[in-house]
Formats: C-alpha cells, sequence, structure tokens
C-alpha cells in the first residue's frame, strides 16, 4: 500500500489532513467500512479520492450532484488522475469511451448518480470491473428518517452485496444519530468506523431575523447594501420567487441573478460561472444552488424564505466561509411562508384510495412482472418518486422483492450501414447479430429491439442480446441508446392481505407527513429558542456544548426572538366559488375526485392525473395556495 500522506502532497498539495480525514481512510484500508459525517466544506471528498490513488482498481463514487461531479472530474484530470462520469449528458461517444476505460482498467474514479444503477447494461460492466471502493455521497438519502429519502439509495447497500465491493465508504453533511444509526445499519458499518467532526463552525455569524412578509424584501435590500464586500446566495423556495427578487435587487444596484431548475442547462450553467467569476455577486436561487460547488470564499447566504428543515438549512448556511473566514449567514423568518412548505409535503402523500387501487393492481399480477413506473403514475395518481417509495415500502415489509432492472427496448443506429456493421464482426456473431437485427421493428434512422421478442424469436437469453448491443457500441459500428426503463419485481406470498398493506403504507406516508411537517416547525422554534440558538442548532444533530458560541442572534442581543403572527387572510370560504369548483370536479372526477385531489389543485400542487386532464392552466389550480393545507382539506371534505 503505498503511503498515504505522501499520496496527499504528491497529488493534492497538501502537507496535513483536516479533521477526520486520516481517521476515515485508515478505517477504510484497514476494516473496509467507514462513514464520514462532515460539515459543509469539511472535505469529504479527499476521504475516497486520495484512497482510490492507493487501490489497484476503480473508484464508484455515487452522488445525486452533476455540479459536484463535473468540478471534481476537472479538478482530478487537471492533476492527471483518470476520472469520469456516466450520465444523461454524454453522447454515445463519450460513454463509449468511459465503459472502455472501465473495463480496460485505466480509470481509477467513476462518478455516477443512484439511478444509473436502473441500467442493466451498466451493471452488467461493472461485474467484468475491478471495483475496489464504493463511496456514496449524500448517504443521508438512504435513511427513510431522514429529510430527503431517496428509494434508489435504499437499494445502493445491496448492489454493493451483489457486486461483491471490498470496500465501502458513506458520506453525509446532515445526519441526526438516528440517522447515522441508518447508514452504519444499511452499509454494515461498524461503530468505530462512524466519524463525525461536529457541525460548530465558529466563523459564522449566525442571525435568526423575524421578520413580516410585507417588510422582507426591503430588509434584504438594506442587509445587501450595506455589507463589506463579498460574493452571496440567497436562497427562496419558489422560482417565481426568485425571479422577481433577483429583479428588484437588480432595479435597486445590486448585481443579482437568478437561478432554479426551470432555466435551461445552459442558462444555469452561465448564471453559476458568472457568479464564480466574482466577488461580489449574488445569485438568487431555490434550494438546487450550491450542491457541490466549490466555491470557498462565500462571504453571505441569506434565507429570504424559511427553509424546510434544520438539515437543509445547515446544509445551505454550510456553503458560506468555506475558507475559514468571518462570514454571516442570515435567515428572515417569516411564518407566512408555513403553507407553501407544508404543501409541499402534503403534494407527496398519496390518497387512500390510490394506494389500494395500486396494491390491488400489484397483487393481481401474478408471481413476476415488471413496472413501467411512469404508466403506473399515470395510472394510480401518484407521483413517480412517490411511486418509487411505495414500491421500496413494500420491499421492506417483504411483500415484494426487486430483481434486475431492465429496458423494454433498444434502438440501434448502423454506422454508418447494415454491412458495415456485421462485417465487424466474426462470422458466427455476425449471424447471431443478422438474427436479432432481423426482429427489429424498422424506421426511417433507428432499428427498434424488444429484447423479450427477440428472445423468445431466437430461444437464447436475455443478456445475449443485451451483450449484443454492447459489443455494438464497443466497436463503434452503431449508435445504441436504451428505452422504456422497467423494474422487475416478485412476489414472496402467493397470499397477502391487500387491506393490511394498504393500512400500513398509508400509516408509513402519515407518519412521514408528521416528521416532515415537524422539520419546519423545528426551523421556527429555532428562531425563538431562549438560549444559543448555534449550540441548539449544532445539538439537533448530536453535538453538546457547553459554552454559548457569542456568535448568534441571541448570544449578541440577550433577547429571545418574537416571530411575528401569520398574515391574516380572510374565511376561505370568500375566496373561492363552490358551485364553481364543484362543476370542475365533476367534469374531471378521476383526477379531482377525492378530497386530497382537489386539495391539492386548489393549493397548486400538482399531480399525474391533473396532468394527464390538462387543467393546470385552469383559473382554480392554486387559487386557495396561501392557506394551509389542512384548512383546504377540511373545506374539501366538506363541498
Amino acid at each position: 500500500m503505498p503511503d498515504i500522506s505522501a499520496l496527499l502532497h504528491q497529488h493534492f498539495d497538501f502537507r496535513e489532513f483536516r479533521p477526520g480525514q486520516r481517521e476515515v481512510i485508515d478505517e477504510l484500508l484497514t476494516q473496509g467500512r467507514a462513514l464520514a459525517v462532515f460539515p459543509t466544506g469539511g472535505g469529504k471528498s479527499l476521504c475516497y479520492q486520495l484512497p482510490a490513488l492507493a487501490l489497484e482498481g476503480t473508484t464508484l463514487v455515487v452522488s445525486p450532484l452533476i455540479a459536484l461531479m463535473k468540478d471534481q472530474i476537472d479538478f482530478l484530470r487537471s492533476r492527471g488522475i483518470m476520472a469520469a462520469r456516466l450520465d444523461s449528458s454524454l453522447d454515445a461517444g463519450e460513454t463509449r469511451e468511459v465503459n472502455d476505460s472501465l473495463r480496460n482498467g485505466t480509470l481509477k474514479l467513476l462518478y455516477v448518480a443512484p439511478e444509473r444503477f436502473n441500467n442493466e447494461r451498466f451493471l452488467d460492466n461493472l461485474k467484468r470491473a475491478n471495483i475496489s471502493l464504493f463511496a456514496v455521497d449524500e448517504a443521508h438519502c438512504i435513511s427513510e428518517w431522514g429529510h430527503n429519502f431517496r428509494p434508489d439509495y435504499l437499494k445502493l447497500a445491496q448492489f454493493a452485496r451483489d457486486l461483491n465491493v471490498p470496500r465501502i465508504l458513506a458520506l453525509t453533511a446532515t445526519a441526526t444519530p438516528q440517522v447515522a444509526q441508518s447508514i452504519c445499519d444499511g452499509f454494515e458499518i461498524p461503530p468505530q468506523a462512524s466519524v463525525n467532526t461536529g457541525f460548530y463552525r465558529p466563523n459564522l455569524k449566525f442571525c435568526l431575523t423575524p421578520a413580516r412578509g410585507n417588510k422582507r424584501r426591503d430588509l434584504l435590500l438594506s442587509r445587501l447594501q450595506k455589507r463589506a464586500a463579498g460574493s452571496g446566495i440567497v436562497y427562496v423556495t419558489l422560482q417565481k420567487t426568485a425571479e422577481k427578487l433577483a429583479a428588484f435587487l437588480e432595479a435597486n444596484g445590486i448585481e443579482a441573478r437568478a437561478y432554479h431548475a426551470g432555466l435551461e442547462a445552459e442558462n444555469r450553467h452561465e448564471i453559476q460561472n458568472w457568479w464564480m467569476e466574482s466577488d461580489a455577486r449574488i445569485v438568487v436561487a431555490t434550494i438546487a444552488f450550491g450542491m457541490g460547488i466549490d466555491k470557498s470564499d462565500v462571504r453571505y447566504v441569506y434565507h429570504f424564505n424559511l427553509p424546510k428543515g434544520l438539515e437543509s438549512y445547515s446544509q445551505e448556511i454550510g456553503r458560506a466561509g468555506r475558507d475559514g473566514a468571518s462570514s454571516t449567514v442570515e435567515l428572515l423568518a417569516c411564518p407566512d411562508d408555513v403553507p407553501t412548505l407544508e404543501n409541499f409535503v402534503y403534494g407527496d402523500t398519496p390518497t387512500r384510495e390510490s394506494l389500494t387501487a395500486l396494491v390491488e393492481h400489484i397483487l393481481s399480477l401474478g408471481e413476476e412482472f415488471a413496472v413501467n413506473a411512469y404508466a403506473m403514475s399515470q395510472q394510480f395518481d401518484v407521483r413517480q418518486l412517490v411511486l418509487k417509495t411505495t414500491l421500496t415500502y413494500l420491499e421492506l415489509t417483504g411483500v415484494l422483492r426487486q430483481g434486475t432492472p431492465f429496458y423494454a427496448a433498444y434502438e440501434v443506429r448502423p454506422i454508418p450501414n447494415l454491412p458495415a456493421m456485421y462485417s465487424a464482426f466474426s462470422e458466427k456473431a455476425a449471424i447471431f447479430l443478422r438474427e436479432v437485427m432481423a426482429t427489429a421493428s424498422v424506421g426511417r434512422i433507428w432499428h427498434k429491439i424488444d429484447p423479450e421478442i427477440a428472445v423468445e424469436k431466437l430461444g437464447t437469453k436475455r443478456e445475449h442480446i443485451v451483450r449484443a448491443m454492447e459489443l455494438l457500441e464497443e466497436k463503434s459500428v452503431a449508435e445504441v441508446r436504451a428505452a422504456d426503463a422497467r423494474s422487475r419485481y416478485h412476489r414472496l406470498n402467493a397470499e397477502e392481505d391487500a387491506q393490511a398493506i394498504v393500512d400500513d403504507l398509508v400509516e408509513r406516508f402519515s407518519r412521514r407527513e408528521s416528521a416532515e411537517i415537524a422539520r419546519i416547525q423545528d426551523v421556527l422554534n429555532l428562531v425563538e429558542h431562549a438560549g444559543c440558538q448555534t449550540n441548539a442548532l449544532v445539538g439537533y444533530f448530536g453535538e453538546i456544548r457547553e459554552q454559548p458560541c457569542g456568535h448568534c442572534s441571541f448570544c449578541a442581543t440577550g433577547k429571545v426572538a418574537k416571530l411575528p403572527p401569520q398574515r391574516t387572510l380572510p374565511p376561505l370560504e370568500s375566496s373561492i366559488d363552490a358551485d364553481e369548483v364543484g362543476e370542475l370536479r365533476a367534469q374531471y372526477n378521476a383526477a379531482l375526485g377525492q378530497p386530497r385531489q382537489l386539495a391539492r389543485f386548489l393549493c397548486g400542487i400538482s399531480s399525474p392525473a391533473q396532468s394527464k386532464a390538462r387543467i393546470g392552466r385552469h383559473a382554480l389550480f392554486g387559487k386557495l395556495e396561501p392557506y394551509r393545507f389542512g384548512e383546504v382539506l377540511a373545506w374539501c371534505e366538506g363541498i
């Protein structure tokens, strides 16, 4: 094993490790398992980049952050380290090049999103590669008790076992003790290999400022006009708020741009570069901005809207002052934001009726079946992520077991033509390829192959068809693209009580809904905390500090903050025409028939059934957005 300290200096020009890094790397190299809980900017990435250089084979890095992938790959390549990513933005030639370097062992680090493991060709490639280390960033997503549970993450531990990976590293910046235990349980990490460096940041001036909704914009402008030079981020909840607030700041002499998921990728990239190039510009952004971006001199992070929980808040303010210099983070806390945040939560809770129909359908499919997530989402009016969560819950409770995901179709474009494509292979292989291509439906350019049809007609195995598709790309004689992703499932028990399954799912979603609503209240409680607010925040993550920080709002004033009352709205009944709602409901019963469906619509929360009915532009959509979801739901149940 090469000397780790020597590699640190040779490749990264560092003489010393940051806190926790050496401990994590030692556990990883000696025990084969480790969890790194470091604050944002605490140097988590080095914990897999350095071992990747010391180990034979390829380190596989799983991350949902494309920006992080691109930045780290650029950095590693600038230092002569072979690193690459696989994602949908790559063309066929780029994808082929990455897969070639994975197979021949020249690739040191490969970055992928967790969804990539739903690709059977990718899994097949991994089985033939030498994966020395499996690193999972944002590992808190594995925990159903965490703030950002993602079903695809829960499968990663099993994929690592299936691939027989010798080393696993989990990394996160936001883990309560309960979530950290979930991560360790999932990835079989022993307690002594869990390294937590703490969440306290002495260089952050931590301001929690109660603010009225109609005063907030001017208060933010005043802060920005009076601040010393330095770049900053202003976080908002909605895309429309980002646009309006950025325009307001620009009109008042502040260099500001809006950044959100509704912008084209090229525009987002241009805005990010514009912000990175200056030490005085402001980005008004939804929560996606800043994740994985390596800018150490952010001097200000303002929250114009309430964050959705203390985990999100801790991660977002952690983007300030990564260089250790004094920085300001300020939350303009207004209870008027609560209904909007709650609506996001309620929008992800399926109705009992949808769950009942979904479960009955699944139980009718037999012992083995495949799922088209998009079609099933539309059929049962359940968002695709919620559908994935539902299927994951059914796995956790022993109703289902997922098999290897697959594609229902492959599309092939010969380069430059079919004869040339066949000539690249031996006579025996060319005959097989001709037989496969003969099963295809032929378009003007693309040949569409259904593997199941090919298997049945040729009497061969599916893996032989998939391997043939890979060889076409490897030899650069065809462009191949997969289509129609499916997930394969097995029923584990022929006799299931459908009602008991639905009851369990309803209880799980209800518990999750309550937990997310409580997270919003945790933020409000922190603002009005009677004591050091910094200590209260880090205490939420299990870090106990005895001495007051001296740089939070309470320590600075000695006073307990008081939030203003939520704005007074007119009675709900006076804000909407019940007859008009009833007529629309009768017209679109499949999308609005259930009270929760109707409440979502009136609160401006979209759903698959609404999209299918094309009523998102109706004047009543979002009509009751300022009201709390529970109040709207109660009204819908009464009409």
